[in-house]
């Protein structure tokens, strides 16, 4: 079994995953056959939107599972640019997950707004300070991700959500890389839209359908641009005049591809029953103990730290070095030691309290040592990679 860090990309298979997989292809799809949208399907995405709701705070029905998380940032950020007609500019960062920034550089160049993209100070930490600097009453939409892909960086979700509210701007969350990692309360933050995926920390499984939230009071006044007849008042009345369903669920669109939906339950109520309180103690102990190593055997090895050293960072550890690729695959093709590279020269080290242990990050640590010593990344260097 390879010492596995990169469930802050693709989380572990949960045991009664299996047991989910056997029941909704072997009975619902095997027996039941159509019966089992009336009996099971129909309700899976509010049903499973409500568990994931309980993990980052939203009340009931103000979480729904649907689509992709970029899907679900266009189908959110356009309904917030129509309700902030006249306002010119969408706020970001040069942190935020790159799939986020090519979608709101194409709705700013659809609606006629200009992206502006604050730059970090040192590509770690978030631009806090020169984004509250930047807001007034011409911004339509701050859009962040709430931890950063790279550096593992956490914004302080409530004090740049209320500074947005302030000049009357929307804020839209991407919390992919927070939601079961660290505990969120959108409710108590007063966030207007959030997303997020649902194969990292939520162990939905590869390719599992994304999750998007909205803020109660705020659904009745945005428009859904891909609407479709799940998100329909009256899905199975077949009429060809759309009319927006009640809350949330006007968001939805299409079919719900309900074998990789029904998979993500069992990942959500293993943090459910975990507490996200406990996991993110644990999350924060285990990242500084790799902290700890990185800089007692890394360092003098050519590796620099490229996450916070406080509380202001998610579950994973990004470490820098100049043949971070090379090293890479070496961990994983001779050392059986699985994290991940982000380009241009970044190794991020999963720390996922559910299922990782302390002496498993020690002996990874250990590993990258014994790679870089004998030199065996060397041996890596012109090697062609897809996934990384």
């Amino acid at each position: 079994m390879p010492i596995y860090l990169d469930g802050n990309s693709l989380g572990r298979l949960p045991k009664a995953a299996l047991d989910t997989a056997d029941r909704v292809v072997r009975h619902e799809w095997g027996d039941r056959l159509i019966r089992s949208w009336d009996e099971a399907w129909m309700g899976l995405a509010s049903r499973i939107g409500d568990k994931i709701g309980r993990l980052v705070g939203a009340r009931p029905g103000e979480v729904l599972v649907a689509d992709s998380t970029s899907v679900n940032l266009f189908k959110l950020a356009s309904g917030a640019l129509a309700a902030r007609e006249g306002r010119p500019r969408i706020i970001s960062d040069d942190l935020n997950f790159p799939s986020d920034l090519h979608v709101l550089a194409g709705l700013a160049a659809t609606h006629g707004r200009a992206l502006d993209i604050v730059p970090s100070p040192d590509g770690i930490h978030g631009p806090v300070e020169e984004i509250l600097a930047s807001l007034d009453a011409d911004v339509a939409l701050v859009s962040l991700s709430g931890t950063a892909y790279r550096s593992g960086y956490t914004y302080d979700v409530e004090r740049v959500t209320r500074a947005a509210h302030a000049v009357g701007a929307l804020i839209l969350w991407d919390f992919s890389h927070t939601a079961g990692s660290v505990p969120i309360d959108v409710e108590g933050a007063g966030v207007d839209l959030a997303v997020g995926c649902s194969y990292k920390y939520l162990n939905g499984g590869p390719g599992a359908p994304a999750w998007l939230y909205v803020r109660a009071e705020l659904a009745p006044d945005l428009h859904n641009p891909i609407a479709g007849w799940m998100g329909h008042a009256d899905t199975f009345s077949f009429d060809p005049r759309f009319r927006a369903a009640p809350g949330t669920r006007r968001f939805l669109t299409g079919t719900p591809p309900v074998l990789s939906l029904a998979m993500i339950e069992p990942g959500v109520d293993l943090l459910l029953e975990a507490g996200m309180d406990t996991v993110r103690s644990v999350s924060l102990d285990m990242t500084a103990f790799a902290i700890d190593l990185v800089d007692r055997y890394l360092a003098r090895r050519g590796f620099e730290l490229r996450s916070p050293r406080d509380g202001h960072r998610g579950s994973h550890v990004t470490i820098g070095h100049p043949d971070a690729l090379a090293i890479d695959l070496a961990l994983i093709a001779e050392q059986h030691v699985i994290p991940d590279f982000r380009p241009p020269d970044a190794i991020r080290l999963g720390i996922t309290p559910l299922s990782v242990g302390y002496e498993e990050v020690e002996e990874a640590i250990g590993r990258i040592c014994t790679v870089v010593d004998n030199g065996d990344h060397e041996r890596f260097r012109d090697v062609e990679v897809g996934v990384t």
